[in-house]
């Protein structure tokens, strides 16, 4: 079970170097198949999205870019009615903890800012499970997870990933690095929930970026949000990613 993190906690960051085998074209295919992604939303509500990231020892450089960027999420999604992020994390020796909800780039920065990694096990399970826990108590619009490695029961972690896919919940998973077994496992986690997956790699603070404000906007306004979003950004990005995901409208 996931313990809710204490006001505060969040400090001391950090992230792993980002590795090389992510190119333009696997951002725009990205962006292309999130775009054919629906969004269920009751009008006037708010997006929910969470972001979830691993806080092993190995990740330390990563998290800083993730600090140094996050608040783009919000920048891209203030046109849309907002957006409601919580930051969920796993580090050390079983310990996977959920912030409360917040709705700004400064109330995120000091939860992630309050986080020092540790060396652990993975525990994508976890996160899994909580995103199904939260969404029956309140509609999750998507579930991002940024990670490099995977120590779990694949087969267990695709039996979440589908009943997340059940409730509308698609889950996006970011790969840094280049393991060919983590790759094939989040791809699957991503196509059994009706999500998307892409690497990232070392000249990917842009990439991410981009992917991360992708993922935001498709969480506050749906597909129509993410198209306009391409055509703001120009390029042919958003309008040529169709095929990982499946629809679900």
């Amino acid at each position: 079970m996931i313990r809710p993190a204490p006001r505060g906690i969040l400090n001391g960051p950090t992230m792993a170097k980002l590795p090389t085998n992510s190119s333009r074209r696997d951002v725009d295919d990205f962006l292309r198949k999130v775009s054919d992604l629906p969004v269920r939303r009751t009008e006037g509500e708010r997006g929910r999205l969470i972001f979830a990231m691993d806080a092993t020892m190995s990740r330390e450089p990563t998290w800083d870019h993730a600090c140094a960027i996050q608040g783009e999420m919000f920048k891209e999604t203030s046109a849309l009615g907002g957006l409601d992020v919580q930051l969920v994390y796993y580090r050390g020796f079983g310990e996977c903890r959920a912030s409360r909800w917040v709705s700004d780039p400064r109330s995120l920065l000091r939860l992630m800012t309050g986080v020092a990694c540790r060396a652990g096990h993975t525990q994508i399970g976890k996160v899994l499970a909580h995103a199904l826990r939260e969404t029956r108590k309140r509609k999750v619009n998507a579930l991002v997870f940024v990670g490099d490695a995977l120590e779990e029961d694949v087969d267990t972690l695709g039996q979440t990933a589908g009943e997340l896919g059940l409730l509308g919940v698609p889950v996006f998973m970011f790969q840094e690095g280049n393991a060919g077994h983590v790759r094939q496992a989040f791809k699957e986690i991503a196509r059994l929930s009706g999500g998307a997956y892409s690497p990232f790699d070392s000249g990917s603070a842009q990439q991410l970026r981009e992917l991360l404000s992708a993922v935001a906007v498709y969480a506050a306004g749906g597909r129509r949000a993410l198209v306009e979003f391409g055509r703001k950004h120009g390029g042919t990005a958003v309008p040529r990613l169709t095929g990982q995901i499946r629809r679900s409208e």
